[in-house]
C-alpha cells in the first residue's frame, strides 16, 4: 500500500492572486482520479483551505481531504471531523485588530476560516507590506500571550490558529490508520516541514522549492510535481518499492 501526502497551494497548483483563483483545472482532477483509481494509493490532500472550499474542488470519494492545516479531516464523502473539539471563541478578540491592518493595508483582506483567521496581502504594495507584516505579527503576538494560539507567517499570509493543530500531527494519525510499505510527502511551505519531521526515514518527502528544509528531496516546481505524479501512476508496484 502506498500513503501519497500532498499539500495542495503551491505544491499541485502555483499560487494565485485571490483564493478561489487556485482552483483545480482538469488535467490535475484528472491525474488525482489516476492515482485514487488505483486502490494501492491511498491519496490525501493536507490544505490549509477551508473544508467548503476543498470539498467544492474535489469530488472523488477515495481520496481523503484534510482542511485548515488539520482541524478538519473527511474520510468518506460528506462526512468532516475535526480531530478534537476546538474552540474558536478567541476570534472575536482577535478579528478586530486584523481588520483594522485590512483597513490600514490597501489591498489586504481578511479570510475566516471555521478555526482560523489568515490576514492575505499578496495584492498590497510590497514596501507596506513589509512593515504591517512586522507590526501585526508582533500585536498579534502580544495578543494571544496567554491564549492556546499560534501566528503562522505563510506565502503572503499571516494565519492565527489553534496551536495544537498542525500538519504534523495529521499525518501521524494517518500513518496509524492507513500502515503503508511506500509514504510520499510532498510540500512547499514550513507548514509541510511538520509533516516530513514525523514521517519515518524510509518515507520519500520531497520540498517543492529552494528552502532549507526537513525533506530528503526538493523539486523545482508545481508543474514538476505533477509530471512526478504522473510518472509515479505510470510505475508497476514491484518497481515503487
Amino acid at each position: 500500500h502506498r500513503l501519497l501526502l500532498l499539500d495542495y497551494d503551491g505544491t499541485l497548483v502555483a499560487f494565485a492572486d485571490a483564493p478561489r483563483k487556485a482552483k483545480p483545472d482538469e488535467k490535475l482532477l484528472i491525474l488525482l482520479d489516476k492515482l485514487t483509481s488505483d486502490k494501492r494509493n491511498q491519496v490525501v490532500i493536507i490544505s490549509g483551505r477551508k473544508k467548503e472550499t476543498l470539498e467544492s474542488w474535489f469530488d472523488l470519494s477515495r481520496l481523503i481531504l484534510v482542511a485548515e492545516h488539520g482541524a478538519w479531516i473527511k474520510k468518506t464523502p460528506d462526512d468532516w471531523q475535526t480531530i478534537e473539539p476546538l474552540s474558536n471563541q478567541w476570534k472575536e478578540q482577535i478579528r478586530p485588530l486584523m481588520e483594522h491592518y485590512v483597513d490600514w493595508t490597501p489591498g489586504s483582506f481578511l479570510e475566516e476560516k471555521d478555526f482560523s483567521l489568515v490576514w492575505h496581502y499578496r495584492k498590497a504594495d510590497p514596501n507596506l507590506a513589509d512593515v504591517r507584516t512586522k507590526e501585526l505579527e508582533n500585536a498579534l503576538l502580544d495578543l494571544i500571550a496567554n491564549l492556546s494560539l499560534g501566528v503562522l507567517r505563510g506565502n503572503k499570509i499571516i494565519e492565527i490558529k489553534n496551536v495544537s493543530i498542525n500538519k504534523g500531527r495529521i499525518a501521524s494519525l494517518l500513518l496509524k490508520d492507513y500502515p503503508a510499505d511506500f509514504i510520499l510527502a510532498v510540500g512547499d511551505d514550513y507548514t509541510d516541514e511538520d509533516i516530513f519531521s514525523v514521517l519515518p526515514e524510509n518515507a520519500h518527502t520531497i520540498k517543492v522549492g529552494i528552502n532549507s528544509t526537513h525533506a530528503r528531496y526538493s523539486i523545482q516546481s508545481p508543474e514538476d510535481v505533477r509530471q512526478f505524479l504522473l510518472e509515479l501512476t505510470e510505475v508497476t508496484d514491484e518497481k515503487i518499492r
